[in-house]
């Protein structure tokens, strides 16, 4: 019993305190726009945008078809044809002035963002003091 409360109490505290959770949960979209504006900027500086494209691939595999001979039941393998994804990076081309701007306005958007968490933040801890 002693040990299964310590995992519970584990995994209560990775997902964060009440004051962390309330953070999060109401700046969610600053933390959004900072990744696109990290993501814009690696675009500035390759040249170029990195999209994730998923693919898919046919490969022999083994399957395995259950039934009943005589009465009994029967699992018979053979051999078939299977489906497997995987995601890639490709390059991709964009126009790096209209790349520029998007930085530009993301910027923008994230100081509006950060303008408007700070009371929310302040509520958060003034709610859920640690």
């Amino acid at each position: 019993m002693k040990r299964l409360s310590l995992v519970a109490l584990a995994l209560l505290a990775a997902c964060g305190t009440p004051q962390e959770q309330c953070i999060a949960r109401n700046t969610r979209d600053l933390r959004t726009v900072g990744r696109l504006i990290t993501e814009t900027e690696g675009n500035l500086q390759r040249g170029f945008a990195l999209e994730t494209v998923t693919r898919f691939e046919d490969y022999w595999g083994t399957c395995i078809d259950r039934g009943t001979v005589g009465g009994e039941l029967v699992a018979v393998t053979r051999p078939c044809l299977q489906e497997r994804s995987f995601t890639e990076q490709r390059p991709k081309a964009i126009d790096l002035e209209a790349e520029a701007r998007k930085l530009e306005s993301l910027k923008s958007k994230r100081s509006d963002l950060s303008r408007e968490a700070k009371p929310v933040i302040a509520q958060c801890k003034a709610e859920f003091p640690e």
